[in-house]
């Protein structure tokens, strides 16, 4: 499977992931309750972090925000109905501000790290009887078919587009979703194989 992981090495990609994460989830919290300059400020601080990474790095940062534009586009088009545009502009703000620095930590941390982090974290979780072990492999399944399901969509709607002069559309969803769960047990599959998660 694809992994989020650039493979361009950058200043970021040494920060331990424990400080990543907790930034990440300081900062969206944040998100919330900035207004007006500072909102602006916070935009531009994660263009500069994502810029401080190099114009490869920039750019394939960039590609990972385009699924974001129908939800910009269908909050933009929903505020602009109400009339209240300001509030829109708020809202895609923050959004992007939010989803752009978690693109950028999941870009700059190994998935080892990350389930290294997972599993420390959910220790206390033994007591209650679950595997620390599970949860973080699950966690890393949901990462790694994020993009997996993305260039899934692309090929179907590709192939769609190929045979059809229409717009793919909801046309698609049920061959993307059973393409999906063919992969999901393609994985399952080879889990058991290997002994299951642990």
């Amino acid at each position: 499977m694809l992994t989020l992981t650039s493979p361009v090495r950058t200043w970021a990609h040494r920060v331990p992931a424990w400080v990543k994460l907790g930034a990440l989830c300081a900062w969206t919290l944040a998100m919330m309750r900035l207004e007006g300059i500072w909102l602006a400020g916070a935009v531009a601080l994660v263009l500069a972090l994502a810029a401080s990474g190099g114009r490869v790095f920039f750019a394939h940062w960039l590609g990972m925000l385009r699924p974001l534009w129908p939800f910009v586009a269908l909050v933009a088009l929903w505020h602009l109905w109400l009339g209240d545009l300001w509030v829109a502009l708020r809202v895609i703000a923050r959004l992007g501000a939010a989803v752009g620095l978690a693109n950028a930590v999941t870009m700059t941390t190994e998935l080892a790290e990350i389930l290294a982090l997972l599993t420390r974290l959910a220790r206390p979780l033994a007591r209650l009887g679950l595997k620390p072990q599970v949860l973080a492999l699950s966690v890393a399944l949901v990462i790694r078919f994020v993009p997996v399901m993305l260039l899934r969509y692309a090929q179907i709607a590709m192939a769609f587009a190929a045979r059809s002069p229409r717009r793919p559309g909801w046309r698609i969803l049920m061959p993307v979703l059973l393409a999906t769960l063919d992969d999901a047990d393609r994985v399952a599959e080879a889990l058991r194989a290997r002994g299951g998660a642990g």
